[in-house]
């Protein structure tokens, strides 16, 4: 059976939506469909998140990026959090994923959902283990029903795609904790799951009742975010054993899913060496049969606490170049604290360099076009066509506020090279 023919949420989306889909990505609508039948394009949108923009994932619509934000139990302010979207809103995110693990996660994700028009995400886990914490319970004693029970209620509140660490198997788990890795397991959500499963001994529920997941998910549109529980930590840990084993579940998960019409991304790497990206890259896209990939940077060096945001962009521009559809930011914060709004505004706009730096090596339209009124405009001495194909016009306004009736920068006034030759 297609995709469309088991999913009614979708089709109601599609029937809303495709031709202005159609007109924002520059693609045909057939072109559309045949990529959502093909598992290699996803739409991201919950017909029960009010005032929702869905939105397409895959090649060859235009890279995206994601903000996270969300409380923490050392920062923990619902106002802030409100002002975080609005920031990256502002900023060109095209997705957000509410990441809290602290307050009342229940009203925090309606209000980011009442307040967010742009798809959300969220880790249900978080939940689910922050209950748990709460209550003095070790994570190891959650029942499988609380989770699944978690998941449906995000479903109805209106999420649109959610992170689920279901490739990581028992087998991984072990893997990664007894196989000399530097950093181990440095995924939350992973981490928890992993301690479930080797202090019970027993398979990841969300692999082992894959159905009862697929079956919440088809009714509501929810993509399924495969989260890299086993994602290396460290750039010495990319691409070990345990890496590659949750990829493969992943790719067939992947498969089943799409077959019983429910959407997935894969969520990709996040420490690896430069010289690794590309390989990298590729053999994911290749084992999940070119999904789309949705990937943390991936940070090129470990040693730039305060930088992780250009240290990411290098990575998700040639990751992009090799393949990625889907960044993910990362802040100045990364590593350290809860970003701000100014940490969510600046990892926005790295990603956003980087997307757009690895769509230009691709040779996409949209980008090439971008660079050629820049071009122009510069070779013009033409500022507000400068502002127009800028990424950040806001940023272009306030460097130039000092000097804004000047026709030249005001690193070269009256040495200006492009001024000394016009007309010549």
């Amino acid at each position: 059976m297609s995709l469309r023919s088991q999913n009614a949420a979708l089709n109601s989306l599609l029937d809303a939506h495709l031709s202005s889909l159609a007109e924002e990505e520059q693609l045909s609508p057939s072109l559309i469909l045949d990529a959502l039948e093909a598992g290699s394009m996803v739409l991201l949108g919950n017909p029960a998140h009010a005032g929702l923009r869905p939105l397409l994932v895959g090649q060859p619509s235009r890279v995206k990026v994601n903000a996270n934000i969300g409380t923490s139990p050392l920062c923990n302010c619902v106002a802030t959090e409100l002002r975080k979207i609005q920031a990256a809103i502002d900023s060109g995110a095209d997705t957000v994923m509410d990441l809290s693990i602290a307050g009342d996660l229940d009203a925090i994700r309606q209000g980011m959902l009442k307040a967010c028009p742009l798809p959300l995400g969220t880790v249900p886990m978080y939940a689910v283990g922050q209950r748990l914490l709460d209550a003095d319970r070790d994570v190891a004693s959650m029942q499988p029903d609380e989770l699944f029970e978690e998941i449906a209620r995000q479903a109805r509140q209106g999420v649109d795609f959610m992170t689920v660490h279901c490739g990581l198997s028992l087998r991984g788990a072990e893997m990664a904790v007894k196989q000399k890795r530097v950093m181990g397991i440095v995924s939350r959500g992973g981490s928890m799951l992993a301690r479930w499963m080797l202090e019970n001994n027993r398979e990841n529920p969300l692999l082992e009742y894959f159905d009862r997941l697929l079956d919440v998910c088809r009714e509501y549109n929810v993509t399924l975010s495969l989260g890299d529980g086993l994602r290396p930590g460290a750039g010495v840990d990319a691409g070990d054993a345990a890496q590659w084993e949750e990829v493969i579940n992943l790719g067939r998960l992947a498969v089943y899913a799409l077959e019983r019409g429910v959407q997935c991304m894969i969520e990709g790497p996040g420490h690896v060496p430069m010289n690794q990206v590309r390989t990298q890259i590729q053999g994911i896209k290749r084992l999940t049969n070119n999904a789309p990939l949705y990937v943390l940077g991936p940070l090129t060096i470990d040693s730039a606490p305060g930088y992780d945001h250009i240290a990411g962009a290098i990575g998700g521009a040639m990751a992009v170049e090799a393949g990625v559809d889907f960044l993910c930011y990362l802040t100045p914060a990364e590593h350290l604290t809860l970003p701000n709004e100014a940490d969510v505004r600046a990892g926005v706009l790295a990603s956003r360099v980087a997307a757009q730096a690895g769509e230009v090596a691709l040779g996409r339209p949209r980008a090439l076009a971008r660079e050629a009124a820049m071009n122009a405009a510069r070779k013009a001495l033409d500022w507000d066509g400068m502002r127009k194909a800028a990424l950040d016009p806001a940023q272009l306004d306030a460097r130039r506020e000092e000097h804004k009736h000047e026709d030249v920068c005001a690193m070269c006034g009256k040495f200006c090279a492009v001024k000394m030759l016009q007309g010549k």
